[in-house]
């Protein structure tokens, strides 16, 4: 087996990777190590086929991958919302440790605490490693964070935001949000994610001189929920059923609940309602989700016809799940479970075992273990957990609950069964999946739980990083506080 050169981490070790050594040690390299191949897809919950989520949902190139993959049917986000959780899976650390609990500018990573300045990007562990890096789309929130990849084609296609527009919007036009949904434009080709499915395509046809990591970020179903006529078409509205709603739901959730989950720019249950707009919605959502599909469906088949076929580990994640009207709501951000549940398939090289895992882990758990599924050294410096064993052994003891973080403090937990969740005020929520899957029951004030609780809360952070200036959101009167808290301190120093 081929000898790998350890690079040092920071700015010396990304110079080190670009002084790679001989071509004889690069052709073994390539032969010995296999590619990595990322899928992110943008606010994609879990209505794909293989885990059931919405009995009319299409997405046939995502179950032929989980044909030949482990499916984790109880990943969770880091956070439930696209900044902070991609930059915590991205750089291996969780919110929790960077102080970037919200938004943030990719360019502004590295200023935002010591512990995000000193980390290495997963990308650039691969390059360290002697891999050739390659990215499109929306990797971290922005697109991607400089000097992260050899190559970055840009957000999809070089354009900016998440696609064409009408003129004028269909059907929602509040300020704050993206949110709108209606057949646009007239074809594929002219969506950002078509044009990053393309671009991948010739990636993968190129004669690569070193194992590759690539990453195609896309954009559907982020809002706003414009696709072309014909996949709309998929999804008749008469034919759609909408997800559980009880009206009482939030009557036994504690306030702090109430204020970090109020998003005014989005649209409200009694508007939806009222409006008949409820199956346009998910019409628009399953839409999105069976067109980025066949995105994603472009790039397997490419990849199944390239030289790379036997040698390409895969791995496709959401960032973190999103409401359609479960709890009332219409939008992501919040610690319950239909905002932080989202797929996770991984596919080691040369492997095609169909298999399901329902213990909990984590998206923060993807960076470690497709260092592991390469070969590469083990990264210290990051969390998450290796998940190679439970791909390996499903049934393996796990005693792993998953951890959530939205703002400084306010904390979810998921096992197998239960749902905890403790906010910042020291209020709580707790939910029993195996007869209460919508959580709609809190059962944290009763005392026959408390046993639960208590090894539930072992698991929460000891340690909270100041919210760093450079990441915020405006998204409700809760988190505009904070955000401007943290910057008026910027601006002292």
């Amino acid at each position: 087996m081929v000898t790998r050169r350890n690079f040092l981490f920071g700015a010396a070790g990304v110079a080190a990777a670009a002084a790679l050594p001989s071509e004889a040690w690069l052709k073994e390299l390539k032969k010995e190590y296999s590619n990595v191949l990322m899928f992110v897809v943008d606010d994609l919950n879990d209505w794909i086929e293989p885990m059931s989520g919405h009995p009319n949902t299409k997405t046939p190139n995502i179950s032929r991958l989980a044909s030949e993959a482990t499916l984790f049917e109880n990943a969770q986000a880091p956070a439930p919302l696209c900044g902070p959780s991609r930059t915590a899976i991205l750089t291996g650390h969780t919110p929790s440790e960077t102080g970037i609990y919200m938004h943030i500018e990719d360019d502004k990573i590295r200023l935002a605490s010591d512990v995000a300045a000193n980390s290495v990007f997963m990308s650039q562990y691969f390059k360290m490693h002697g891999y050739y890096t390659a990215g499109i789309g929306k990797i971290f929130h922005q697109g991607a964070a400089p000097g992260s990849f050899d190559v970055y084609g840009g957000r999809g296609g070089g354009k900016g935001g998440f696609g064409p527009k009408p003129d004028k919007k269909m059907n929602w036009d509040k300020k704050g949000t993206q949110t709108d949904w209606g057949p646009f434009p007239e074809r594929d080709e002219m969506m950002p994610d078509y044009e990053a499915a393309q671009w991948l395509k010739e990636q993968l046809s190129m004669n690569h001189d070193k194992p590759f990591f690539l990453v195609g970020g896309f954009l559907r179903p982020h809002v706003p929920w414009h696709v072309p006529q014909k996949w709309f078409d998929m999804h008749p509205v008469d034919e759609l059923v909408t997800p559980p709603y009880l009206a009482s739901d939030l009557d036994d959730v504690p306030e702090i609940a109430k204020q970090i989950s109020y998003w005014p720019s989005m649209p409200t249950m009694e508007w939806v309602q009222e409006n008949d707009q409820w199956k346009n919605i998910i019409q628009a959502y399953l839409a999105s989700i069976t067109f980025v599909d066949s995105c994603i469906g472009t790039v397997l088949d490419a990849l199944e016809n390239s030289e790379y076929a036997d040698n390409t580990a895969i791995v496709l994640w959401g960032d973190h799940g999103y409401h359609l009207g479960e709890k009332g709501r219409f939008s992501k951000g919040d610690l319950w479970e239909r905002s932080t549940r989202t797929p996770l398939i991984i596919k080691p090289a040369k492997n095609a075992k169909k298999q399901t895992v329902s213990k909990p882990v984590n998206l923060m758990d993807i960076y470690p273990t497709m260092v592991s599924l390469a070969g590469l050294p083990k990264n210290h410096t990051i969390g998450g957990n290796d998940l190679s064993s439970l791909i390996a052994d499903p049934n393996l003891d796990w005693p792993y609950p998953s951890l959530t973080t939205y703002g400084p403090n306010n904390h979810a937990l998921k096992d197998e069964r239960y749902r905890y969740i403790r906010y910042e005020d020291g209020s709580e929520e707790l939910y029993d999946h195996s007869n209460d899957e919508n959580e709609w029951k809190n059962l944290a004030l009763d005392p026959a739980y408390d046993d639960v609780k208590k090894r539930l809360q072992a698991h929460l952070p000891t340690e909270h990083a100041t919210w760093t200036p450079y990441s915020g959101h405006k998204g409700n009167e809760y988190f505009t506080k904070l955000t401007e808290e943290a910057r008026q301190v910027l601006e002292l120093e």
